[in-house]
């Protein structure tokens, strides 16, 4: 059951948000299934104008196709990807609203208005113009390069910690903090069970300031017991600078 805490951004006020039961969902790895003709030519496409980006955020290739809702654009400075407001994965299509999927078409259709060059070379005049009605289209859409198409290696695609933290196995809102943070700062740390966990810093960077905060951990734990009665008083799991998590999480910055 979620607990917030009262408040909003537009009031100023505090808000957090928590699970109190755990959760899990099944990626089935797509047992008997056949890559379809739009999907074949969406990973092509995919790889080729990735591999021709220095310094793709993602990281380097070999890349796997995440049906993430990337849409790529092109401007003077060459290729860049944008994402719309949901992406499809193959093996939600079946559940997928024909209509919900169609507000997807036109999200991009008006984006690509404003970069017809990139539309001309993705070759997805038709796509774009044509309304999704039914389960073939949202078939066409589901694989086509307007959602199958975002360039992940396989530790954040489908990676299984300590190997990787792919975003099929653990929350995007964490996951997505590896794009952005510091080389040196450890993102997921071992708790004493050895569970992966997952923590941040209290303060900025420079201030001596070595505590952490907990943002996710594994379900079970005595980890996640602490963060359940933290919760309960609606308080962050602050954790000290002695702690084993957060001299893990600063490891590389010492010394």
């Amino acid at each position: 059951m979620a607990d917030t805490t009262p408040g909003s951004p537009t009031g100023g006020g505090t808000h957090k948000e928590a699970e109190s039961h755990p959760w899990q969902i099944e990626i089935p790895d797509h047992p008997g299934r056949t890559d379809s003709p739009e999907y074949v030519h969406s990973r092509q496409v995919m790889n080729q104008i990735a591999d021709g980006i220095a310094g793709l955020p993602y990281g380097p290739s070999p890349y796997q196709d995440h049906h993430g809702g990337g849409l790529w654009l092109k401007d003077d400075d060459g290729w860049f990807i944008v994402r719309n407001f949901a992406g499809i994965e193959w093996s939600a299509q079946f559940c997928a609203d024909p209509r919900k999927v169609d507000a997807l078409r036109l999200n991009a259709k008006r984006l690509y208005t404003a970069f017809p060059k990139a539309a001309e070379e993705l070759d997805i005049g038709k796509l774009l113009d044509t309304a999704i009605t039914d389960a073939d289209g949202v078939a066409r859409w589901t694989d086509s390069i307007c959602n199958a198409s975002v360039p992940l290696p396989a530790p954040l695609h489908t990676g299984i910690l300590p190997l990787g933290s792919g975003v099929h196995h653990y929350p995007t809102p964490i996951t997505d903090i590896l794009l952005i943070k510091y080389d040196d700062f450890v993102l997921f740390v071992t708790d004493a069970e050895g569970q992966p966990a997952a923590v941040v810093p209290t303060s900025p960077r420079g201030k001596g300031d070595a505590r952490v905060r907990v943002l996710f951990e594994t379900p079970g734990t005595e980890l996640a017991k602490q963060h359940t009665l933290a919760r309960r008083v609606r308080e962050p799991l602050i954790l000290p600078p002695d702690h084993p998590l957060a001299r893990q999480a600063f490891v590389k910055q010492q010394g």
